[in-house]
């Protein structure tokens, strides 16, 4: 299980959009991932969903106003419990409200209290996409963003500005409260399988699945880093909250990566592709079917020996019989600071066990792709 918000006390803050049906869920994966968490309930809130149904998600009683327990101060105030405020979903109202420094809810008092504070504070905007666009709302998230608070993007879809996915908004929420050790470095993967065709119809690829790839994009977006990934999104998908670039064959993925290292000049590269080794002869039309066929394979570059001598901390990725060995060869070049080796084939799977090679040792690690991600990232940091 997912334990990355363990120990952490989130006060979940509900305001009057349609998309307060949404935090039931989000409250339960929240507490799946570890984190304890408060609900609150401004007054147009409470008009959407009941404050049972909040109670119930956050399996602790949700607040609807400020008593004489204060407990504004009592979560958000110097020395208290809460961890991180999210606001989610925030209408335009809520917005420019805390962006002015009012306080007429409990919302808006929790609020004031976080950022006087400087506890981190997370704000998902949801409402139609006209009034996202209005000016004031627009001039709003600045003062807000300009006061640190975090703006998780929503989804622009329906000309409705919809509130963010579940998993986005947990992932910013684990940014926000992890030590961010890669804040401000850019960080470049490339993870999943490339396609080579073979004539109009067929193409060679590999059975990678960009698991690997996610997990590591995801695991160095937690930790505060840039993140980039370039990958076949056709057949992967994108990875959320950070820059995707699409590719399909290991000529477009050289290219893409090459002109990203000129471009925005990345401090860390993960090779986590299985970027093809062999490209066919392409064929014009399509190979008959029925008889015989003999296909000639020629050799590609390897990509990561063109990032070297070009400043980049490396990552690389072995695999199979000879993966120690070939593993040993790489750590030889000087940007090359860890290898993972894997002597079986663990493309596609949920779970694997690598071996983290370095140029002072190595240790064994293993779980899912998640847990291994994080224990790789470990070895760097």
């Amino acid at each position: 299980m997912n334990r990355t918000l363990g120990h952490k006390r989130i006060v979940l803050a509900v305001t009057g959009s349609i998309a307060a049906v949404e935090t039931i869920k989000l409250a339960n994966e929240l507490r799946r991932r570890g984190a304890a968490v408060t609900g609150i309930l401004s007054p147009a809130a409470s008009g959407i969903i009941h404050e049972n149904s909040l109670s119930y998600a956050c399996a602790e009683p949700a607040l609807t106003k400020i008593t004489g327990m204060v407990e504004h101060i009592l979560y958000c105030g110097e020395g208290g419990l809460a961890d991180l405020l999210l606001i989610a979903p925030a209408t335009a109202n809520t917005i420019g409200k805390i962006a002015c420094g009012i306080d007429d809810t409990i919302v808006t008092t929790f609020a004031t209290t976080a950022l006087g504070r400087g506890m981190p504070v997370a704000i998902v905007p949801a409402m139609h996409e006209s009034m996202y666009r209005h000016p004031a709302v627009i001039k709003n998230l600045e003062t807000l963003r300009a006061m640190h608070v975090i703006i998780i993007p929503p989804r622009l879809e329906e000309k409705k500005a919809k509130i963010a996915d579940i998993e986005e908004i947990c992932l910013y929420v684990e940014r926000a409260l992890s030590q961010r050790p890669l804040v401000g470095k850019r960080v470049l993967i490339t993870s999943g399988s490339c396609r080579e065709e073979l004539d109009d119809v067929r193409v060679l690829t590999t059975r990678s699945s960009g698991t690997m790839g996610r997990a590591l994009a995801l695991e160095a977006f937690r930790l505060g880093a840039d993140v980039t990934v370039v990958s076949n999104i056709v057949a992967h998908g994108t990875v959320p909250c950070v820059r995707n670039i699409n590719i399909s064959s290991a000529q477009q993925m050289h290219d893409a990566i090459l002109r990203e290292v000129e471009e925005h000049k990345p401090n860390i590269y993960l090779s986590a592709a299985a970027i093809s080794d062999f490209a066919p002869l392409r064929l014009s039309g399509k190979i008959q079917s029925g008889n015989p066929c003999t296909i000639s394979l020629h050799p590609l570059p390897k990509l990561i020996s063109r990032l070297f001598g070009k400043g980049i901390k490396i990552v690389g990725f072995k695999l199979g019989e000879n993966a120690e060995i070939e593993a040993k060869k790489l750590l030889k070049e000087n940007d090359i600071v860890l290898v993972a080796a894997n002597h079986s084939v663990v493309m596609g799977a949920s779970v694997g066990e690598y071996l983290l090679m370095n140029k002072s040792g190595n240790r064994i690690v293993s779980g899912t792709k998640t847990e291994i991600a994080r224990e790789l990232w470990n070895e760097l940091l």
